[in-house]
């Protein structure tokens, strides 16, 4: 019962502490460099170091909440350490008073001697979210350099291996340690030069046109096919069609004269087989006229074996006879098709025709391509254009200008694991404003914690963004503001956090950048609450959050 009421104590400190105004902590159990030495009142009587959300007990002590809650927790009738004094629990009080000291005191940044700023304890996490000599992750894929804040840009934008480079000549974005290599293996628009040696810089992906007009490559003769054996460079090839003009003509006649001479002995082929398709046709002719007169004999002759003997044999050779002639038919009429050449030169004749108009047409595609291709630039020109206003539309139709804000994150668990792996650790609500030319605010969102929150907690915070009407509005913002998680079960159990801005806090002033530094509840609600199943914060693995501007005073333009 005794830690049933520590814990329901501590946890309504933390409560009240946060509500109280804005939220200062720091982490305990780290060695921090106070700029004057931390006197013994500051510091815990059980873990001696200095005390973190201090409670008094009756015999006087201070401790840090943990370490009084730990005392319990060990002993059944917990005593001072100090006095040996029973401590009774109706008698623990937290101690706001020191708390508020121990706050205010100043310490030295663990980034020193680099940077030499003194800082309020409870300012200490939000100086070193910011401090320009802390050291950071880079954040380009595959680089694991930590660099200080304040070299960070240089290190991303001149310096990281891993950055992002456009190449020079096709204006894709490549890593900068494959530039190289992309340039020389991958880039299409990389100047190379001509293998011919004709003093021209190519395109890589132009190669094969080039190769096919370049003065300098080595073609042989159109003359080839007639006998000429020469292989010439493209640029002198018209000069040598007209040196070797009288060769070439000669060369044609040759063979021209070599194919007639081969028509002839054709034709003279064709002639000598005719007549012997003939003389076989005659041969035939004969066979069937003695067959008919052995068939006359076949009824006189008493010998019928003889006769039938004799009647198969000329029968057998008829058959033969006739078999050679059709083959000798089929083969002449095969090679007299053969060496038919009107036919072939009207094919030829043909070709000719359709790679003129071929080559016409060829034209015409390379003009209606570049045109096409003027068209498709013109079309995602337009196509960005309507993304880019389709985007503004729908955030202009979610902006709420009464200061408040719903916010509705969904994919839970999945966004949470992004941030427990360091991929996302934060994420930002839409814009929303106290009126059409009031402040302009946002949320921002930790759900792995932060700070003293980091791992146990979703922290919440309140940001100031720049906004158009800055200049008319009163600075620094000083309005009351509510940071609300929604119970989902309409039982409206809500989680409510409530501060007012601190005027003297940076968090708060004019918007010198994008954004002021966020300020809000680094343990604004523990994942174990969040996520318990009897509570019905997570519904669908969707949360929604609530963040109400108080616009009490307020005066609109």
């Amino acid at each position: 019962m005794a830690s049933e009421e520590l814990t329901g104590l501590s946890n309504s400190f933390a409560r009240q502490n946060s509500a109280s105004g804005v939220s200062l902590d720091f982490e305990p159990d780290t060695d921090y460099q106070f700029v004057e030495t931390l006197e013994e009142r500051y510091k815990c009587a059980y873990c001696h170091l200095v005390l973190h959300n201090p409670h008094q007990t009756g015999c006087g002590h201070r401790f840090c909440q943990h370490c009084i809650i730990s005392l319990r927790e060990l002993n059944t009738v917990p005593t001072c350490p100090v006095d040996k004094e029973t401590i009774k629990v109706h008698e623990v009080f937290k101690d706001n008073c020191c708390k508020r000291e121990v706050l205010n005191l100043q310490v030295f940044c663990k980034n020193a001697p680099g940077c030499n700023s003194k800082i309020i304890l409870g300012r200490y996490q939000e100086h070193l979210q910011q401090c320009l000599f802390g050291s950071v992750q880079c954040t380009n894929d595959g680089c694991h350099d930590q660099i200080p804040r304040k070299d960070l840009k240089d290190h991303l934008s001149l310096q990281c291996k891993f950055r992002e480079e456009m190449c020079q000549y096709c204006n894709k974005y490549v890593v900068s340690i494959n530039l190289k290599k992309h340039e020389k293996n991958d880039c299409s628009d990389f100047p190379v030069p001509c293998l011919h040696n004709c003093s021209q810089i190519i395109l890589k992906k132009e190669i094969e046109k080039h190769f096919s007009v370049c003065p300098e490559a080595e073609v042989d003769c159109p003359y080839k096919q007639y006998g000429c054996p020469v292989k010439i460079k493209r640029g002198k090839l018209a000069e040598h069609e007209n040196a070797a003009l009288r060769e070439h003509m000669l060369q044609i006649l040759d063979k021209n004269s070599r194919l007639e001479e081969q028509i002839s002995d054709l034709y003279k082929s064709l002639e000598f087989k005719e007549i012997k398709i003939q003389q076989l046709a005659d041969t035939v002719k004969k066979c069937e006229k003695e067959f008919r007169q052995f068939a006359q004999l076949l009824g006189k002759n008493n010998n019928l074996m003889v006769s039938t003997q004799t009647l198969a044999s000329h029968i057998d050779k008829s058959a033969w006879l006739e078999t050679q002639v059709r083959q000798l038919i089929q083969m002449a009429n095969q090679q007299q098709s053969q060496f038919d050449l009107r036919p072939l030169l009207e094919t030829i004749e043909n070709v000719k025709q359709k790679i003129a108009f071929m080559e016409t047409y060829d034209q015409r595609l390379v003009v209606l391509e570049g045109q096409s291709n003027k068209h498709d630039v013109h079309i995602n020109i337009h196509k960005a254009q309507l993304n880019k206003n389709e985007e503004r539309f729908k955030l202009l139709e979610g902006t709420c200008y009464n200061g408040k804000l719903i916010w509705k994150i969904m994919d839970y668990k999945m966004k949470k694991k992004e941030a427990m792996e360091g991929r996302t650790v934060s994420i930002f609500s839409q814009p929303f404003y106290t009126s059409r030319c009031g402040y302009r605010l946002c949320a921002r969102a930790y759900l792995n914690g932060d700070g003293s929150g980091k791992g146990t907690h979703v922290s919440l915070y309140f940001v100031v963004m720049r906004g158009e009407f800055d200049s008319l509005l009163p600075w620094p913002f000083k309005q009351k503001v509510t940071l609300m998680l929604l119970d989902q079960s309409g039982k409206k159990n809500h989680i409510v956090e409530v501060f007012r801005a601190d005027p003297h806090s940076s968090s708060f002033k004019r918007p010198d950048g994008e954004m002021n530094i966020a300020s809000g509840c680094p343990r604004f609600v523990a994942h174990a609450v969040l996520e318990n199943a009897k509570n019905t914060y997570v519904k669908d693995d969707t949360l929604f959050l609530k963040v109400v501007v108080d616009l009490t005073d307020l005066e609109e333009l």
